[in-house]
Formats: structure tokens, sequence, C-alpha cells
């Protein structure tokens, strides 16, 4: 009974090892199982690469170099592997982001630069499950995509409040608020579709970029 534990724990030594090759990601939280935490790994890098209908549980699996019986045991199904890693990437941008505007005090325009730069490193450093949320929300059932949705829409409306407070305030000029505040998250969003390291920027060097890029279309008084 002993040796057989102990070939167990070598196999799943072994297995960590296999896998250790894989990117890590945002989506693995500190408190996951071992293995789960290997399979969002794999899941995360397979389906950003083959899209997640051209994914199977096989695909993952073989990556996490687990069987697909543990994927189950984990996750359900491939779906809700999905939702798991969608669900927390977006939880913690808007953790980040509530975090910067906490910290960036009272100045519109230090605020509008401090959740701008949060949501362009976020985009910067997970550009594999940002890939994911912006191309995949088309495959959740309509449940779990209205969930992701809502919590967008939180992040959304954090942009959309710094910009109206700024232009009540006069710190901003633009007669749009609203659209400037989308025109910004867009922009800063689309960084992981084309980000790359090494590249002419660093993630933080473009985000000193598209600080000031977003004061500009906020119409930013100095």
């Amino acid at each position: 009974m002993k040796q057989a534990g102990e070939q167990a724990a070598a196999r799943g030594r072994a297995r960590e090892e296999r896998a250790k090759g894989l990117p890590g990601s945002n989506a693995v939280a500190e408190d996951d199982d071992p293995a789960a935490a290997t399979i969002i790994r794999a899941a995360v890098e397979v389906m950003a690469r083959h899209g997640y209908h051209g994914t199977s549980v096989r695909d993952i699996a073989d990556a996490a170099q687990v069987s697909p019986g543990l994927l189950y045991h984990h996750f359900g199904s491939k779906h809700d592997l999905l939702v798991t890693i969608l669900d927390r990437g977006i939880d913690r941008l808007v953790r980040d982001t509530e975090d910067a505007l906490f910290h960036a005090g009272d100045d519109p325009a230090g605020r509008l630069r401090a959740i701008v730069r949060t949501h362009v490193l976020a985009h910067t450093m997970s550009r594999r499950e940002s890939l994911l949320g912006n191309t995949e929300l088309r495959s959740l059932s309509p449940s779990a995509r209205a969930l992701i949705v809502s919590k967008r829409d939180t992040q959304q409306r954090m942009f959309d409040r710094v910009l109206a407070d700024g232009v009540r305030r006069g710190a901003f000029g633009t007669p749009h608020p609203v659209e400037a505040s989308r025109m910004i998250v867009t922009a800063c969003t689309a960084v992981a579709t084309w980000f790359r390291e090494p590249g002419a920027l660093s993630g933080p060097q473009l985000a000193d970029v598209y600080e000031r890029l977003a004061l500009d279309t906020a119409g930013y008084r100095s």
C-alpha cells in the first residue's frame, strides 16, 4: 500500500515536471489544487492558440499531462473551465482597478492615469487570457455570458465615473464623456491583440503612452 502511494506521488511529480513548460496565468488562484492550476494553464495556452471550439478536452489534458477524467473532476466540463478562466480574469481586473482608484487620490487626471495604466498593463501581461475574453464570450452559455458581461460593465462604469467627474469639475473638456470612456477602454483592451515583448515599447512604457492618449481623449485641461 505504501509503495503504491509512493509510486502515485512519483507519477504526480513527473507530471508537474513535464507541465512546467506551460506559461503562468492570472486565472490560477493561490489556493488552487496543483493539478487544477496546471489544467487552467494548459487550457489558456491551447485555447488561445486554437480557439475554444478548436480545442478538445483531450488536447487540454495532454498539454497538462493529466487524464481527461481529472479535468472533469476539477471543472465538470470544458465550458466550465472556460467560465473559470474568464470569470477570474475579469474579477482580477475589477479588483486591481478599484485598488488603483483607491490609491490615486482626488485629482481627475491622476485617477484617469491610474485606471488606464492598470488596464493596459493587465492586457499586456495577460494577453492570452484577454484574447479568450474577447473572442470566446460567444462560446458561453447565456447565463455565463450574462455574468461576465455584468462584470465588464462594472469595469466600464469605473471609467465612466472618472470621465464624468472630470468633466463636472472642469478638468476634462470633452463634450462626449461616455463615448470617450468607451473609446479609452476599448483601446486599452485592444493592446492584447498586438503587443509583444520584446518590442519597441515595454508594457510600462506603453502604459505611459496610453495615459497621455487617454488624457488627450478626455480633453484634459492642465
